[in-house]
């Protein structure tokens, strides 16, 4: 009997796992969370560019900056939502930001959390809560499709349920879609379903709980360039105008866009070929 007793009690604290064990929050500015096993992984490095470098996005830099200093500094703040053009800066910005926050002085985590990783956000929640840090939560690329029932667990990350949103956590988000699923998948919904205003309210009004929408457009060839012009000079680069007006111009050629993506893109290959490395 006693055998029988400890195999479901094992059995029930498999269901019902232990608390989890917050990290050393003080190892790291940046964490990253993952599941199976639920747990919080410090970033040493984290990728990314001097706010200085990200070009024809001034209006959103400097919303997302006070925004976010105000969170750090323990004042009011809102979610935000950064939706547009592929290859425009939207998640560069996101970490240049916190970068420039902590150059300010002001002690403020990021952690990154998958968008398949959604439904174990609660949890996630309960240990940056019991935290004394400030945590700015990050979610790349969010979107849904028709199925996808993740958007429920986002509600709890936006409102935060009956208890609310952690006081000392905020949400910023990227998406190539303004209201997080495709315009098909809301038409379908508005003719397929019994009551189609409140099938398609439930979902597009996730993106109104987002305090601040922060839209990037693509650039124009003016942008693109200067923005070329700004990796050559931090890392150091010197090439005659003309030739790298032309290489680039018929860089973006070849890609069919302009894009901040695609100005990095030609950066790298140029700096290959000038035999300067890149760190």
């Amino acid at each position: 009997m006693s055998d029988e007793l400890t195999r479901i009690a094992e059995a029930l604290e498999r269901m019902a796992p232990a608390p989890l064990e917050a990290p050393d929050f003080d190892s790291a500015e940046a964490f990253v969370w993952h599941t199976a096993p639920e747990r919080l992984v410090p970033v040493t490095r984290v990728a990314r560019v001097d706010l200085s470098l990200l070009v024809g996005v001034d209006r959103s830099r400097d919303t997302l900056l006070a925004n976010t200093l105000q969170f750090a500094r323990g004042h009011g703040a809102n979610n935000a939502l950064l939706w547009g053009a592929r290859g425009m800066g939207k998640s560069s910005l996101v970490k240049s930001v916190h970068a420039e926050v902590l150059r300010q002085g002001l002690p403020l985590k990021i952690v990154e959390l998958q968008r398949e990783d959604l439904p174990s956000v609660s949890r996630l929640l309960e240990l940056l809560a019991g935290s004394d840090c400030r945590f700015l939560l990050f979610c790349d690329d969010l979107s849904f499709s028709h199925d996808d029932q993740h958007y429920k667990s986002l509600k709890a990350v936006l409102d935060g349920g009956i208890a609310g949103r952690p006081e000392n956590v905020l949400f910023y988000a990227t998406s190539n879609r303004r209201h997080l699923m495709p315009r098909d998948m809301i038409e379908n919904e508005r003719s397929s379903a019994i009551n189609p205003s409140e099938a398609v309210e439930e979902k597009v009004s996730l993106s109104d709980r987002f305090g601040l929408w922060l839209g990037f457009h693509p650039c124009n060839q003016d942008e693109y360039l200067a923005m070329i012009d700004g990796y050559c000079a931090a890392h150091g680069l010197r090439v005659d105008p003309e030739v790298l007006r032309a290489e680039a111009i018929e860089w973006q050629a070849t890609r069919g866009a302009r894009s901040g993506r695609v100005a990095w893109q030609f950066f790298v290959d140029l700096a290959g070929r000038q035999g300067v490395t890149l760190g």
